[in-house]
């Protein structure tokens, strides 16, 4: 019998488009010979979107690949009841009737799906899923958070300073002379929780600041700034649950130098100025360092299932700096994650065949704990 598999995709983010994209790459390389795949979509104002018509939302491919597939037509909504791991589907005369999954592989990027939120739901509602749980998710999405844990752990960071929307509002020429004298220019602005380089800029003096908060706060309540370095970006994906291991790192390569940092369309459009490399070109023994560092920040976070954690490697000492953890990282046919494992010899079906038995593996690892004090 094939495990049913629920794929969440979309989400209240603005990161929307690129987990639709995610879930189109991980429903393509899926083993359909051993799962039922339910594509479910949860649209931009929240809304909980059924099975079939998820799958219009797809590319035509996509739809294509799951044609003949026994995909549910009903509205549906998730039921918090551990008697049962699956969806309740509202039936023609108000009936309520059930579609059985085994395990959900929640594709969604950014706030409101990859912070934490869903899968506090998927835990109420008992069942397995893929990717980090709830406090991995929502430190991982708290670049604030989630770098006064690598600080902890005593992994090498940036220089940093943050602040709150409000706080800004009401004192902006405070805040942006004491970033000036803390980080001086150039610096980047980035809305603390969120990814895909969304909201993200740079800024070269007073002016560009002030525009780049106010992009930012368009974003998130809470706003991080970081010093600029001239250094090189490299990846390494992690996958595991207590023992995590990680890839081969990988490497941007930026063709035009005038490009500041690979923003949103940089990672996504195609432009062709960047290309992403397995392995990165750098020694074996920084290779190992970076793998080392990586299962540590994945630790650090209390990580499991799978994340891709983003490394800065100074071009002035050297020095290796971990810049940020993402627990669900990009799935796309442009994204690091898949590519990193693929050069380090495990292709992207044989990935999602892991991350399933990951989610097994913790949610029977969950199920040992005692819920009530009574035998």
């Amino acid at each position: 019998m094939k495990i049913n598999v629920g794929v969440i995709f979309g989400g209240r983010s603005g990161e929307h488009e690129i987990s639709i994209r995610s879930a189109k790459t991980v429903i393509e390389n899926i083993d359909t010979d051993k799962y039922s795949i339910i594509p479910l979509t949860i649209s931009q104002d929240g809304r909980w979107i059924s099975p079939s018509d998820s799958l219009k939302l797809m590319p035509p491919e996509t739809q294509q690949f799951l044609n003949g597939s026994d995909v549910p037509t009903e509205s549906i909504a998730l039921i918090p009841d551990t008697g049962f791991k699956g969806l309740a589907k509202l039936e023609s005369g108000g009936e309520i009737g059930m579609v059985h999954l085994d395990v959900v592989f929640p594709v969604l990027h950014g706030t409101f799906g990859e912070d934490g939120t869903v899968q506090g739901l998927l835990e109420m509602a008992n069942i397995p899923y893929v990717g980090c749980g709830v406090l991995a998710s929502s430190c991982g999405m708290d670049k604030v958070v989630m770098k006064k844990l690598f600080a902890d752990a005593g992994l090498p960071i940036c220089k940093y300073r943050w602040f709150l929307r409000s706080e800004w509002e009401a004192d902006r020429e405070s805040i942006s002379h004491q970033l000036e004298a803390d980080l001086g220019f150039p610096c980047f602005v980035k809305p603390a929780n969120l990814g895909s380089s969304v909201g993200v800029s740079r800024a070269d003096d007073r002016e560009s600041l002030v525009n780049a908060v106010e992009l930012a706060s368009q974003f998130d309540r809470k706003i991080i700034v970081e010093e600029s370095l001239e250094m090189r970006e490299i990846e390494c994906a992690v996958m595991g649950n207590d023992r995590p291991e990680a890839s081969l790192p990988g490497e941007y390569i930026i063709h035009d130098e005038q490009k500041a940092f690979l923003d949103y369309t940089e990672k996504y459009s195609g432009t062709g100025n960047n290309e992403f490399v397995v392995p990165a070109p750098i020694s074996d023994e920084l290779t190992e360092k970076i793998r080392s560092l990586a299962v540590k920040a994945f630790i650090a976070v209390d990580g499991s299932g799978l994340a891709r954690v983003d490394f800065f490697l100074r071009r002035d000492n050297g020095m290796l700096l971990v810049n940020e953890i993402n627990t669900m990282p990009g799935l796309t046919d442009a994204s690091g994650f898949p590519k990193m494992w693929a050069g380090s010899g495990k292709p992207f079906t044989a990935v999602i065949d892991e991350l399933i038995e990951l989610a097994f593996e913790r949610h029977r690892d969950r199920a040992r704990n005692k819920t009530s004090r009574i035998n």
